[in-house]
């Protein structure tokens, strides 16, 4: 057999095995790494996500948190993963920041990972501790405007659309306030209830408890318009004009993994995500779900990355 009829027959074997195994997978459980610590939003839409996952396909799909470093630590774990559909990331747009703020990174952000499909819109909420003398945005960056340097706020970690989020507010404000990154979204809003920060943009999930119980005080939500979810709550963009600020939360495998089997976790994750109780859960906490093919996630991968390059030079955000 000439070597070109070879190759040829080679690569349809290999394509063939591919497609046979995405129908049976998965055959075994499923890691789901979450490179944040439990309690942020990444973790709650992890979980609901594959906990359906879990029901429809008959297999385990098994949280595996690894926080730490602003998510690289969970992000390199999987980048030198095997590429086999057996290890999956649920990565919030901090995963396409990192690389602009980190020098060296372990892996390419673009170049070691498939975006699978983006799993939901992930806003924020502009929240103070009770203490601090503010009743509405436009009170608070007045307040931050007379005390430069001196207002501290959280994040779940440099980079995070929690620390982007506010260093855009910081920008188009000309205030300067001290960032403290955490370990994740979770931690950080228990060390603002607990009056070690006077504020923080949180992903909106992770504060409702604190918000009913009176231990913080919601001043504006990052959407340009206000959400159904919280009528009473304002856009920051209704005190500070043209703010809006909007990432995802997103499920990505090894670049190297098989094209049917990210197809398979494709179609499995938009079916789950159509799901009656799936987006009643997450809709609740303003997570409300946003599926796309891998084709158009790959789109707006290469789109984020470049937009969020401008925007980490035009806000001077760093790391703390």
């Amino acid at each position: 057999m000439k070597l070109w009829m070879r190759g040829v027959v080679g690569s349809v074997a290999v394509l063939v095995a591919g497609v046979a195994g995405a129908q049976n997978y998965p055959t075994k459980p499923v890691r789901v790494v979450i490179p944040w610590p439990t309690g942020g939003a990444n973790d709650v839409v992890g979980r609901i996500v594959f906990q359906k996952m879990s029901e429809q396909l008959g297999q385990q799909f098994v949280i595996d948190n690894r926080g730490g470093a602003s998510g690289t630590i969970g992000a390199d774990f999987v980048a030198k993963g095997p590429a086999d559909g057996y290890t999956i990331m649920v990565h919030s747009a901090a995963h396409v920041t990192n690389p602009h703020l980190i020098k060296k990174l372990p892996y390419d952000t673009l170049k070691d990972f498939t975006g699978v499909t983006p799993l939901a819109v992930q806003l924020g909420m502009l929240v103070v501790h009770p203490s601090l003398p503010v009743k509405t945005t436009r009170d608070f960056v007045a307040l931050a405007r007379t005390k430069p340097g001196q207002l501290v706020y959280g994040s779940s970690g440099n980079g995070s659309f929690v620390h982007m989020a506010m260093a855009l507010l910081n920008n188009m404000t000309d205030t300067k306030m001290v960032h403290v990154p955490f370990k994740g979204g979770g931690p950080a809003v228990v060390a603002l209830a607990s009056g070690e920060l006077q504020a923080m943009t949180a992903t909106i999930g992770s504060v409702i408890p604190f918000l009913s119980g009176k231990r913080l005080r919601a001043l504006g939500v990052t959407s340009a318009t206000r959400l159904k979810q919280f009528p009473d709550v304002p856009a920051i963009a209704e005190g500070i004009p043209g703010y809006d600020f909007a990432a995802w939360i997103a499920a990505f495998v090894p670049a190297a993994t098989p094209k049917p089997i990210v197809e398979r976790l494709n179609a499995e994750i938009r079916k789950a995500l159509e799901n009656p109780d799936v987006v009643k859960i997450m809709s609740g906490q303003t997570l409300d779900p946003m599926p796309m093919s891998p084709e158009q996630f790959a789109v707006r991968l290469k789109s984020d990355y470049d937009k969020y390059e401008r925007l980490i030079k035009a806000t001077g955000a760093k790391l703390d």
